[in-house]
């Protein structure tokens, strides 16, 4: 379930920032680069918290 919802919001945030970004620079919307980068930010997402340690680093002093 995580998987999806990481896709919805990946989904979501993309095409906004797509929208966004081509209006400032006077470009037309294009669905297929939003659809490239939900693609590139959801691996990204996944990747980044496969690594972060779900536990404490315990600390030496």
């Amino acid at each position: 379930m995580r998987y999806f919802w990481t896709l919805f919001w990946a989904f979501a945030l993309s095409n906004m920032f797509a929208y966004v970004v081509g209006a400032m620079k006077g470009m037309a919307y294009d669905f297929q680069l939003a659809c490239t980068l939900t693609v590139i930010f959801t691996v990204g997402v996944i990747l980044l918290s496969s690594i972060i340690p779900n536990e404490p680093v315990e600390q030496h002093h």
